[in-house]
Formats: structure tokens, C-alpha cells, sequence
């Protein structure tokens, strides 16, 4: 029988009680549940059910497998939600066709990653799965790509604890990429991991180059009193900019992420040396707030802007959107609500500059002091209707030598006249 017709796809949940039930009857291990973050499969050829797939969180701890990736214990508890473990597979009674398995396996594969960020957020690099080689020879995982690493100790795991029961097993692992091992190991939790809640990759960032990260904090002025100072502010700023560029969003996740940050991060940060413990500290949650909280906004604002256009991609064609927004449940001094205009970049969707419209004022006016100190040459900046202004569209031209696209409406009947005389849809778009 042939196999080209085979399907392998996640259950339904109306087919929940079937995959248990058969499950349960016919796997040697039996089933109650898949405990944690868990998928389950099932492959259909001709229209019935052939075999079952499930799979669970990966092994908390197996040495073969952690010596493989290299990775270290604090790596390894941060990274283990990015590998599965095939805690059960079944072919059904009466299905013992050629290649079968492996096929299913092979399938499953494919999609697991993708199925597995759908519904848990996250994707998978890396599977794994034990096999009892007093009842099988691991036949299909070899043929479907998995690598053997040696066996258990003949420990299971209940709660807290480990409990030696001398049932050793195969264990088999298959990266689902190319650069699994590289990213389960990164000093860095890489963003490619998190479906782009980080901006950049930090591991790869220009940090200390001449117009590194380190260069332009170096002009952001010291707000701190001299006396008591232990983390100086340039490696506390860019800790707290590194974390926030890697999906940090709170004081409590920056301070985490600092205190993730190996050894090697540190020391390119420029944090202390601890002269005691022989390592480099990271900065405190509360050192970071605080620094934060007391730093000159717009001086930061300004030389992060600066870093974030040089280091983006220069291959893409930038097209800076300028557009202002009221921050809801933000008050003024005046006692109106915080308006702000901010420049951000098309293709990253990243904020380069923001400056705050003064109460008396209008986003018009705001245009040149926000693009004012950031360097916007041979860029395109779009705008909505309100800033199709002569003294605007000069200024972008003639001062920053830059291009725009502007809206014409009806604030500016003139030249939508003149535009609408060309009648330019009896042009064909350009090549």
C-alpha cells in the first residue's frame, strides 16, 4: 500500500477521548496524561487512524544530551521549553506497513515547530525521545534522522525527587534547524526563539566599535551623585537598553535579564569587577530603576536613535512614519494629556525619536525638533495630511537632504486641485 496519501495532523478536540483511549489500550506503557506543554498527533492514511503521536516538556536533566549541546545549568533551565520530548508513539494494531513509521515521524517533524508556536507561543529546535532497548532497536528514529547519545542512568522523577528504578534507556535526539545547538547555547536568549518580541539579536550588536553602543552612552550625562556610585552608568544604560532590545518590558524583567547575562556580556557591558567573587556583577534591579528613573530622557532618546540607524539593516531602504500620539492616562504639568511625536522606521517598526508637543503648540511645529539631531539622509519620511507644509517639506529637502511622501487633502485645496488636473490615473504605475 502506498504512503503518498498519509496524513499526519494534531488531533481535533472532539478527538480527544479516541487518541486516549486507543492510547491507553494498546501503547506497553499505557497513558493517563501529558503533563506540562503537550501536542498531540494523529496519522491517517485512506481515511483511518494508523498511528498516534504525542508529545510533552522536554527531560529536566539528562547528562548525554546536555553534554551534547553544551550548554550550562542556568542555559539549560531557561532553554528546555524550546525541546520536546516524544513521550509516546503508536503504530495501531494491524498496521505493520513498510517505512511507516518513520514516514509518520518524518512528517511530524516538519511541522511540529510551527504547531507547537501556535499553540504555546514558542517553537521548538530540538526533540527528544527515550527508547527501551530491551523491547526495540530505535529502528525508525535512525531512519527518520535521530541521532543516539548514549543511555539513562535508570532514573524517573516525581516531584522533586529521583527515584532509581535500573530500566536504562536509548536516548535519541533530532534538531528540528541547522543552528539549534547555537541557539540553545547563546549567552544571550536569542530573539529568533520568540516569534520577534526582541528587535535584535544582541549577540551579533555593535557594542564597542567606534560608533558601538558603549561610544554614544559615553555622551549621556552622569545624573548620580559621585559618592556611593558601585555600577557606573554606562554598562547599568546598556544592560537595561540590551534587555529591552531582547523583549524586557518591566524593571523586574530587565533586572532578570541582567542577572542571565554570562560572564563574557558582562565584561563587554563594562560592568564591575568583583574582585572577591573573581566575576563581573551585573546591576541590580533596583540600581537599574533607579538610574532610569533619574537619567536625562531625551539625551537618551536622542544617542539611541543615532546607534539604532547605524546598526539596523542598510541593505532595506529606510522609510521613516512621523506621527504624534496622546498618551492615555499621562497628565501634563498643565494638566492636559501628554502629547508626544515620535519618528519610527517602516521596515523594523523601531522608534528612533520622540519629543513631547508643547501644550501651546501643534505636531506642525514639532517636525524639526524631533529630526533635528538624527541623521536621515537619502531617507523617505511619510507623514499624514496635517504635515503637508511648504516649511516642513523645505526642511526635509534642503536641511537633511532627505525625500517625503505626504497626504494632500482638503487642508490644502490648491494642491489637490493641481493634482487632481494631472489625472493621474491614466498613468501606468512605474516598473
Amino acid at each position: 500500500m502506498e504512503l503518498a496519501t498519509l496524513d499526519v495532523r494534531p488531533i481535533n478536540p472532539e478527538e480527544q477521548g479516541q487518541w486516549d483511549e486507543l492510547m491507553r489500550a494498546h501503547h506497553y506503557l499505557g497513558f493517563r496524561a501529558i503533563v506540562g506543554e503537550a501536542l498531540k498527533y494523529v496519522a491517517i492514511l485512506e481515511g483511518r487512524w494508523v498511528g498516534l503521536i504525542g508529545w510533552g516538556t522536554a527531560a529536566f536533566k539528562i547528562r548525554p544530551r546536555d553534554a551534547w549541546i553544551g550548554w550550562k545549568p542556568p542555559q539549560q533551565w531557561r532553554r528546555l521549553k524550546f525541546l520536546a520530548n516524544n513521550v509516546r508513539f503508536l503504530i495501531l494494531p494491524g498496521e505493520r506497513l513498510p517505512n511507516l513509521a518513520s514516514k509518520i515521524l518524518g512528517m511530524n517533524l516538519k511541522r511540529l515547530s510551527e504547531d507547537w508556536r501556535q499553540a504555546h507561543g514558542h517553537p521548538i529546535v530540538m526533540a527528544e525521545t527515550f527508547v527501551d532497548m530491551s523491547r526495540f532497536q530505535g529502528t525508525c528514529y535512525k531512519a527518520a534522522g535521530w541521532l543516539p547519545l548514549g543511555e539513562t542512568r535508570g532514573f524517573r522523577r516525581n516531584g522533586s525527587k529521583y527515584y532509581h528504578h535500573g530500566n536504562k534507556k536509548m536516548i535519541f535526539v533530532r534538531p528540528l534547524r541547522k543552528d539549534s545547538i547555537s541557539l540553545l547555547k547563546d549567552p544571550l536568549l536569542n530573539p529568533k526563539l520568540f516569534n520577534e518580541e526582541g528587535i535584535m539579536d544582541i549577540n551579533t550588536i555593535n557594542l564597542d566599535d567606534k560608533e558601538g553602543l558603549i561610544e554614544h552612552l559615553r555622551r549621556i550625562p552622569e545624573p548620580r551623585m559621585a559618592r556611593g556610585i558601585r555600577h557606573n552608568r554606562i554598562s547599568v544604560l546598556a544592560v537595561a537598553i540590551c534587555a529591552i532590545l531582547s523583549g524586557a518590558r518591566t524593571f523586574a524583567a530587565i533586572g532578570e535579564w541582567a542577572g542571565r547575562a554570562s560572564q563574557s556580556m558582562l565584561q563587554r557591558f563594562g560592568c564591575r569587577w568583583n574582585r572577591t567573587k573573581k566575576i563581573y556583577d551585573a546591576p541590580s534591579e533596583p540600581t537599574i530603576r533607579r538610574l532610569l528613573q533619574q537619567i536625562d530622557a531625551a539625551a537618551v532618546d536622542k544617542e539611541l536613535g543615532n546607534w539604532l540607524l547605524l546598526h539596523l539593516d542598510n541593505t532595506v531602504q529606510q522609510a521613516i512614519a512621523i506621527d504624534g500620539k496622546t498618551l492615555r492616562g499621562s497628565k501634563a504639568q498643565s494638566g492636559k494629556q501628554t502629547h508626544l511625536m515620535s519618528a519610527f522606521l517602516h521596515h523594523q517598526g523601531v522608534v528612533i525619536a520622540q519629543t513631547q508637543v508643547d501644550d501651546k503648540s501643534n505636531e506642525i511645529t514639532a517636525v524639526r525638533p524631533l529630526l533635528e539631531d538624527i541623521d536621515i539622509g537619502g531617507m523617505v519620511v511619510t507623514a499624514d495630511a496635517m504635515h503637508t507644509q511648504r516649511d516642513t517639506a523645505t526642511f526635509l529637502v534642503q536641511q537633511k537632504k532627505a525625500d517625503y511622501f505626504f497626504t494632500v487633502k482638503d487642508n490644502q485645496a490648491t494642491l489637490k486641485c493641481d493634482i487632481e488636473t494631472l489625472h493621474l490615473e491614466a498613468f501606468p504605475p512605474s516598473a
